[in-house]
């Protein structure tokens, strides 16, 4: 087998940063995690104490009590979408992660999603969001072939805001769509149906490959309020569609169970008959380890401040096992780090910007900042990425970018064309992909470094993260150009229009800030998720055992016919 040549990566903390610069940055973080934490807890309060007890009442357990009991005992759940319609109101009402609790789980040694509709919020409706939060999940799965549990307890459509879920192209009956395409790939699908199920809460489990009802369920079409004011006829809804009805005659459900614990049972037995995890196959014999250097420390490697750099070998050391690394063509390019490294015994690429000066190719003996894409690193990246979806290896990249080089010489060396090169390669790439935001994502370097646009299966986020085409200060600069000087300076002399440019500039940057905020893309979906510096090994162990979890659906080569090594040999240097 060609040998991987992993070596020791990075430092110990004190090796090249000191206690005292060490403890700032982590208290200047924690406030971020502070409030990370405690927005987290607002999403999973769901409508509050008054709506789990209502729950309760009735004999059933909430979402997230459902997910608790479904999952391995020594597992936790890794929720994507938490932050989905944060701060939006509709009315007078919220809708706390979109209605929809959508996460990553471990059950019985095999990652699986989960969707479980949050019964603490509004009965589990439909939101503004919500079907697109499901898709989006649907989609992880599907491509990376994880077996899907749906947790059903749904009441249809919020109706008042139905215009904006309804009739769209990832508007709710797309999550139908999507079932579609999870069975037409083979992805197991399994739903338990614990209360309401109307309308399209009731399409939702039926192309599953096991439902199974409580009987406290009902899956219909219409509801018994509607069809007694069509057809003045008096029915409850479990006599139109609960399980006496499509267990024992519809067939449109395959198990009868008394209530949430046996129906969670049942769902966990099911998902035993698969077949079991691949990753103790790809690990060839190789042990899962830890970091040397702990991923702890990373909650105080990483500066607030976006202009303060740090060291991204030293961040990489914390995330791969015994903080051994492949850097590949380490002497091109040097504002990114291209290589491999086991997480858990399994073998991942990873991508990443290097922060503070670097040498300049083009200007021997002199210095360029990194943190910005110029033509060599790009063409690393490039390669590298092609490389990992021809050897079949996932690849995450780490993204602190500014953008593209500029100017007269980046034209004249080609950057739009290799630029073009790393978007074909992110666009047409089959391997894993996942995108972890540590700080700036900003204009088309977020789009090289296989930013959301380019439909990475997960994108993470930190507090510190801000992502845009441009600073705030910088936009406003742009947007009122035409009256500055090349210094950047007001140019009017009348007091009135001075003082209204000022208003304009100082409203634009904040707005632009704002929109910066990570919590307001997670709103929007532009992310999947805020996670803390020191999680993201955690987030990164779980992409690697759930990319080679499946068997058969994409190419794994053995390391001892990889692309890289070819690669690594025609660019070593030579004596």
């Amino acid at each position: 087998m060609a040998h991987v040549p992993l070596v020791p990566f990075g430092s110990p903390r004190d090796a090249f940063l000191d206690d005292a610069t060490f403890a700032r940055q982590r208290e200047e973080l924690a406030p971020r995690l502070e409030r990370l934490r405690e927005e987290l807890r607002g999403v999973h309060a769901g409508w509050g104490d008054k709506y789990i007890e209502r729950v309760h009442a009735k004999g059933k357990l909430t979402a997230r009590e459902r997910i608790a009991r479904l999952i391995d005992a020594d597992s936790t759940p890794l929720e994507v979408g938490s932050f989905v319609n944060h701060g939006v109101t509709f009315g007078e009402l919220r809708s706390p992660g979109a209605g929809v609790v959508t996460a990553f789980c471990r059950i019985g040694g095999r990652w699986t999603m989960v969707i479980a509709n949050d019964n603490t919020v509004a009965s589990g409706s439909w939101w503004p969001r919500t079907s697109e939060k499901i898709e989006r999940a649907q989609g992880m799965a599907l491509r990376l072939r994880l077996p899907v549990v749906y947790l059903v307890d749904c009441s249809g459509l919020f109706l008042p805001e139905q215009a904006h879920s309804f009739p769209g192209r990832t508007g709710a009956g797309h999550i139908f769509k999507k079932n579609a395409e999870l069975a037409a790939a083979g992805v197991p699908q399994l739903a338990g149906v614990f209360g309401d199920c109307i309308a399209g809460g009731g399409y939702m489990p039926i192309i599953s490959d096991r439902v199974v009802m409580t009987e406290q369920a009902y899956m219909v079409i219409a509801g018994a309020a509607l069809i007694r004011g069509a057809k003045s006829q008096k029915l409850s809804s479990l006599d139109i569609g609960g399980p006496e009805v499509h267990v024992h005659q519809s067939g449109c459900a395959d198990r009868r169970v008394p209530d949430d614990e046996t129906a969670l049972t049942v769902l966990r037995e099911e998902l035993g008959r698969l077949c079991g995890s691949a990753d103790a196959f790809y690990r060839h014999d190789t042990d899962p380890a830890p970091p040397f250097h702990s991923p702890w420390e990373l909650d105080g490697l990483l500066p607030v401040d976006h202009r303060v750099t740090y060291s991204a070998d030293e961040v990489l050391a914390r995330l791969v096992d015994r903080s051994l690394f492949w850097e590949l063509f380490p002497q091109r390019g040097r504002e990114v780090i291209v290589g491999i490294g086991r997480v858990n015994g399994l073998y991942v690429g990873f991508a990443a910007n290097r922060q503070g000066l670097v040498d300049d190719p083009e200007h021997h003996g002199s210095k360029k900042p990194a943190g910005i894409l110029y033509r060599e690193g790009i063409a690393k990246l490039a390669t590298f990425a092609r490389a990992c979806d021809d050897d079949g290896i996932p690849l995450v990249w780490l993204q602190d970018v500014s953008g593209f080089d500029i100017g007269v010489e980046a034209e004249r060396l080609g950057l739009l064309g290799y630029g073009s090169s790393l978007i074909y390669a992110n666009s047409t790439a089959r391997n894993p992909v996942f995108t972890v935001l540590l700080r700036k994502a900003s204009g088309a370097g977020y789009y090289a470094m296989a930013g959301m646009p380019y439909e990475p299966i997960v994108q993470l986020s930190t507090p510190l993260t801000r992502q845009a085409v441009m600073e705030g200060r910088t936009l406003a600069i742009a947007a009122f150009n035409t009256k500055l000087d090349d210094d950047f300076e007001i140019l009017t002399d009348d007091p009135e229009e001075r003082a209204k440019i000022e208003r304009g500039m100082r409203a634009t940057e904040e707005r632009i800030e704002s929109d910066m905020d990570p919590y307001a893309a997670a709103a929007r979906m532009d992310t999947d998720e805020i996670v803390a510096p020191s999680e993201l090994r955690t987030w990164i162990e779980m992409f690697a055992e759930a990319s080679y979890q499946g068997q058969g659906h994409r190419r794994t080569k053995n390391p001892r016919i990889w692309s890289l090594h070819d690669l690594a040999a025609l660019t070593e240097e030579r004596g």
